[in-house]
């Protein structure tokens, strides 16, 4: 008896030990896919998953995935803090029909609540729904971070290429990254009425050939945008909405927004649009306001002619 209890009692340490070993390889703090890798696979370094769906189940949160080689890695859904690194080969997602990229941290145990994209290229081929889609019921103080990343093709609905929803406010960051020809916004940062402020920093980025506004800005929204290109928007090049609560406030330095159909476009009353040392070329209206919003500039602007629309605030 005593013999079969030790043997039970062995049995029972082997099992937990080896449970233990498969959720400890299962939680790795950094993880890998390859475009020969296999999702059986522990997404180790030389045991490589295949797609980014496939490595997020064994990354830890706070973790982080990289890619060894090129590859179409496929759409993920991501709910906990972690890195998504596909240089320096820029890894490829393929989100035909789906969105490419959803954000939605709903874990209050989640402390850093960070999302940083890094060298994807999101191609919708003309059928996705939008490159990276961040939910509106994210915690409160989320942070999402893309960096040298490409995003076209999103044709589906709402077809854009950023969309933010957020209620709970956050910030958005987008650095080095392209977003073109997509059917709806380039970056759509369009909270509920009423929802908490969203910050959002756009820098050293182009977008362009969109089929509504380039950036798209709703309530309670503060964006600062620098050094970036958004031209040949269907729509307007920079537009500010706020429909109840908060107050959107955009400001534009140093960018080129041209060939769009509107420059700028304030739609409603404490909605604020300031543009300083950019240029505003061969828009077909420079400058709209609707409903109480204002488009100014600081007065060292190069607009080919046209001039900025004012409630009185800013200078032409």
């Amino acid at each position: 008896m005593n013999k079969f209890r030790l043997t039970i009692n062995v049995l029972a340490i082997a099992i937990f030990t080896f449970a233990f070993a498969s959720i400890a390889q299962a939680q790795a703090t950094r993880t890998w896919v390859s475009g020969v890798g296999d999702d059986v696979n522990p997404c180790s370094r030389t045991a490589p998953c295949k797609t980014f769906a496939g490595a997020i189940s064994k990354t830890a949160t706070n973790g982080e995935i990289n890619c060894i080689d090129p590859g179409g890695f496929g759409a993920v859904t991501i709910t906990k803090s972690i890195t998504i690194d596909g240089t320096p080969v820029m890894a490829g997602i393929l989100n035909a029909n789906v969105s490419g990229v959803t954000i939605n941290i709903t874990n209050a145990a989640d402390v850093r609540k960070s999302v940083t994209l890094r060298g994807l290229s999101i191609q919708g081929a003309g059928t996705g729904l939008q490159g990276i889609n961040i939910a509106a019921g994210n915690l409160a103080g989320n942070k999402v971070h893309v960096i040298n990343c490409l995003i076209e093709g999103q044709n589906g609905s709402p077809g854009n290429g950023i969309t933010d929803s957020r209620q709970n406010g956050g910030i958005l960051e987008v650095n080095n990254t392209g977003i073109i020809n997509n059917n709806g916004n380039g970056i759509s940062v369009n909270p509920a009425a009423g929802s908490t402020q969203i910050n959002v920093h756009i820098a050293n980025s182009f977008v362009q050939r969109n089929g509504g506004s380039g950036l798209f800005f709703g309530s309670n929204v503060h964006a600062t945008v620098f050094n970036s290109q958004i031209t040949q928007n269907v729509a307007a090049g920079v537009f500010a909405q706020q429909t109840a609560g908060g107050v959107t406030d955009v400001n534009v330095d140093q960018c080129i927004v041209s060939a769009n159909v509107n420059g700028f476009q304030a739609n409603t009353s404490n909605s604020t649009i300031r543009v300083s040392n950019s240029t505003a070329m061969h828009n077909v209206t420079l400058g709209v306001i609707a409903g109480g919003g204002v488009v100014s500039s600081y007065g060292n602007n190069q607009t080919g002619g046209l001039t900025f629309p004012s409630t009185g605030t800013g200078q032409q």
